[in-house]
């Protein structure tokens, strides 16, 4: 897949070397890449750190229609993201989302994942046929393990399809710390080029081991639930954001747990789930804004921690 929004490791030293910054590139370096980026690590690829973890507003195509979907793409787009998180569920609105996300103005922009989530062989492999059908894809950028479903057997057929050129990367997918201890065996023997995992302001167990495995080991981090599927802000509701967070321009709740989360730069990529594009545009502009010190990340954590 040709993707507009990434660009070579070469390239990249270069413009960072320029700016006297390291691991991210500035916004506004590049007509389509206002977003910050962090590399795969072990290619010359890098990943806008905010994209679209897009599940809800796919299932709400049945009865809200294609529109919002296509709208919190194109402002992901527009604010330089391209990584698109998906879960095929639905045939007729993964059907729909195909359609969308094949549109001229969007096919080259986007990073699109997929999702295994079936027991045995076959049906994984049908699983992804169908994926690559309804999305009109004959490569997925990245296919994942969904919640260490099957796991043994579906990472064979994962690895299958890389060797292949089917998929340009694999990985795997936890959601609560449950599974950790299940990952880290996974990991102590087999090596996904990404794991994405629950981490956030209010779900911060991974930074103590999980995250610098993962670094260590060379594998991309996608970053799930970062607002506790609306957990988080039902949390915080009615509550005023502290004064001090202004000192590195936080204006939401939503950008005090997304500022938290890429103060870490072992994250790769923090996906935000919305069915709107006004969110979208705030959560995007997050990225391109200063991020708190470790001073300010110890006053974060003890705040939330006595909400």
């Amino acid at each position: 897949m040709t993707n507009e929004l990434t660009t070579t490791r070469r390239d990249f030293l270069a413009l960072t070397s320029a700016a006297g910054i390291s691991g991210l590139l500035p916004a506004g370096v590049l007509a389509q890449q206002r977003m910050p980026a962090r590399a795969i690590p072990g290619t010359d690829e890098y990943l806008p750190v905010i994209g679209l973890g897009s599940s809800k507003v796919v299932s709400q195509i049945a009865t809200e229609g294609p529109e919002p979907v296509a709208q919190v793409l194109r402002t992901l787009v527009e604010h330089g993201g391209s990584v698109v998180d998906t879960w095929p569920r639905n045939p007729a609105n993964d059907a729909a989302f195909g359609q969308i996300i094949n549109e001229p103005d969007l096919r080259d922009r986007l990073f699109v994942t997929s999702k295994i989530d079936q027991t045995g062989k076959e049906a994984g492999i049908e699983q992804f046929r169908q994926t690559q059908r309804l999305y009109d894809r004959d490569t997925i950028d990245l296919v994942q393990i969904f919640s260490l479903i099957d796991l043994d057997t579906q990472w064979l057929n994962l690895k299958d399809w890389k060797a292949s050129g089917e998929a340009r990367y694999i990985g795997v997918t936890v959601s609560n710390y449950e599974l950790y201890e299940q990952l880290q065996d996974f990991l102590q023997r087999e090596n996904p080029d990404f794991v994405q995992v629950n981490y956030s302001i209010t779900e911060r167990r991974a930074e103590e081991r999980l995250l610098p495995m993962l670094h260590d080991r060379g594998i991309a981090v996608l970053n799930n639930r970062p607002f506790m599927n609306g957990a988080y802000f039902q949390r915080l509701e009615g509550r005023a954001l502290p004064d001090w967070t202004a000192e590195f321009e936080c204006a939401s709740w939503a950008q005090f747990s997304l500022k938290y989360i890429l103060a870490n730069p072992l994250v790769t990529c923090v996906l935000t789930e919305t069915s709107n594009p006004r969110h979208m545009a705030e959560n995007a502009s997050t990225a391109s804004g200063p991020m708190p010190d470790a001073a300010a990340r110890e006053r974060m954590r003890t705040f939330i921690d006595q909400v």
